[in-house]
């Protein structure tokens, strides 16, 4: 069972995350297409390439804890998988690949910053009404799955509980916040960049050359 776990179901999980995002991404472009170039704007009224809107100022002031919460919780969510020593030693026993890792104090570090910004995440849902008003089931369970993988690994890397029912865990985690990216909210990793960049918009950080 933890062969076929630990193999071919990643493996698949893989493929699904590569693909899937593809698909996606295609899609994106698929359905926008490049501005048509009609006017120059008037002087000064050009947006400049990278800057940040008055709303979204605005959002930076009215709630800054969010905005470096939310910052923390995805710098760290990238970082501490990537290199983590012993994800590193994984690629590099099946594909003899190495991206590097981190010192392991320091992504276990990475790994409750995740923690407590995802529980910050729940109180707001739970207790601040405007925020609750608009969540469903649906968000929970996305959040349920972006943080299963880190908790499951922390609790993995400090031997709590049974070692091996909680790598099992941890993997099948892995495994399903990688399926489920290109088909959930999870797909930001991708659209972020897609929409802050090649469609402008209030929230955009460039004047965007596409549109819907």
């Amino acid at each position: 069972m933890y062969d076929l776990i630990g193999g071919q179901l990643v493996s698949a999980s893989f493929i699904i995350f590569v693909f899937g995002l593809l698909y996606q991404g295609s899609q994106f472009f698929k359905l926008t297409k490049k501005k048509e170039w009609i006017l120059p704007p008037l002087a000064g009224a050009e947006k400049p390439f990278f800057a940040l809107t008055s709303r979204q100022w605005t959002l930076w002031k009215t709630d800054p804890l969010m905005m470096i919460a939310t910052s923390v919780f995805h710098v760290c969510l990238i970082l501490a998988p990537i290199f983590l020593l012993g994800h590193n030693i994984l690629l590099d026993q099946s594909w003899g690949v190495s991206l590097g890792h981190l010192p392991e104090s320091f992504t276990d570090g990475l790994t409750i910053a995740v923690l407590i910004c995802a529980s910050f995440f729940l109180m707001r849902r739970l207790f601040l009404a405007r925020v609750r008003s608009i969540t469903s089931l649906y968000d929970y369970v996305v959040l349920l799955i972006a943080v299963a993988p880190f908790l499951t690994g922390f609790l993995a890397y400090h031997q709590w509980f049974d070692y091996h029912i909680i790598m099992i865990l941890h993997i099948l985690a892995g495994e399903l916040m990688l399926i489920t990216i290109p088909f959930t909210k999870l797909g930001h990793m991708l659209f972020f960049f897609l929409y802050r960049f090649l469609i402008g918009s209030e929230y955009s950080f460039t004047r965007g050359s596409r549109t819907w």
